[in-house]
């Protein structure tokens, strides 16, 4: 026998406000898609030119087709396409292998440093190819390589930070923690312009460093403080017994930290690490204040061009896709090793 109890007085009012509630933003939702749906297939289109565009109520198709190129990859030479191709899908390809356990080791990190290194030479040129210069810089290939290099510096640097933010040496301790509070109390928009006009300035003579090197360069030190934050909060969580306990067998600082603290203090704060890995790539959209043409502004700057006038919408909705596609791809990436690492 089956019996149904029921919430009576002010908990059925509140189970009845939030049924209500629910049943709005479903229906809301629904209307919301409907109309999107009608826009992007219904009464879209997919043939013609801008004059065919205007003349339609709903998204223009063939804007995208003719500015994929320039969205993508910006001003690099038609004829070396090749190149940022080859680095978008050879980034992606370190990502997709990064992700797997099993490939941890230092094979993966030998690999991540020919790789960037791979990357920078294949868009710049020289060595056998026509030499680019990074003004014609711009789009995905940009984005990607920029996010990669930097949280490739970063994250290391930021273990170290931490480390010597919790070390007993007086000096080494107020340094990270000089540091640490100086970049985050910065905005990163006055990094940026500290790497165009005051990083010059302090470089040795004959010492030239071009502005997405630069932007790259400050940038990374720049985050480096973030997740130097949120490494030390994941080693505050490692109880001193486990230090104690691998002292007493004869194991070294540095072994201990690889061995015993580390797995687990970075373990514990997987989610935070996503989440900032995440924000940095969309703050990569700020470079647009010095000039670096990133995949968002390579899509603004699509929308200037007097022949396709007025049509941001399909712009921006195409770039938003490729963001929520590496995004939500890292959100459930990080859920998906949280649970495997439980497990083990």
């Amino acid at each position: 026998m089956i019996g149904f109890k029921f919430r009576s007085g002010d908990g059925l009012r509140a189970d009845l406000r939030g049924l209500a509630l629910s049943l709005a933003a479903v229906v809301l939702c629904l209307l919301v898609l409907r109309e999107l749906a009608d826009w992007l297939l219904v009464q879209a289109t997919f043939a013609g030119d801008m004059a065919t565009c205007r003349a339609a109520e709903g998204a223009c198709w063939p804007f995208l087709v003719a500015k994929l190129r320039f969205i993508l990859f910006a001003f690099y030479p038609t004829d070396q396409l090749w190149r940022p191709i080859a680095v978008i899908v050879g980034l992606l390809s370190l990502m997709g292998v990064s992700a797997l356990p099993r490939f941890w080791g230092k094979g993966l990190l030998a690999g991540w440093g020919f790789g960037l290194a791979a990357a920078w030479g294949l868009m710049s040129g020289g060595v056998g190819l026509v030499p680019v210069s990074v003004n014609d810089w711009g789009g995905l290939p940009v984005t990607l390589l920029l996010w990669a290099s930097c949280m490739g510096f970063a994250f290391p640097a930021a273990i170290l930070l931490a480390l010597a933010r919790q070390s007993r040496m007086g000096g080494l301790r107020v340094l990270s923690v000089l540091y640490i509070e100086v970049m985050r109390a910065t905005p990163m928009v006055a990094i940026l312009y500290f790497a165009m006009l005051i990083l010059p300035l302090g470089l040795p003579e004959g010492v030239i460093f071009d502005k997405i090197t630069r932007a790259a360069i400050m940038t990374a030190l720049f985050f480096t403080a973030y997740l130097a934050e949120v490494v030390r909060g994941g080693l505050q969580t490692i109880p001193p017994g486990q230090a104690e306990a691998a002292a007493a067998l004869g194991i070294g600082y540095w072994r201990m930290v690889q061995l015993v603290i580390l797995p687990q203090a970075l373990q514990k704060v997987i989610p935070g690490l996503v989440n900032l890995a995440i924000g940095f790539l969309l703050a990569t959209s700020l470079l647009a204040v010095i000039g670096v043409f990133d995949l968002l502004n390579a899509a603004k700057a699509a929308t200037t061009d007097p022949l396709w006038l007025g049509f941001h919408d399909e712009a921006y909705l195409f770039v938003a896709a490729i963001y929520f596609a590496l995004c939500f791809g890292g959100s459930r990436y990080s859920l998906w090793l949280e649970r495997r690492l439980a497990r083990g």
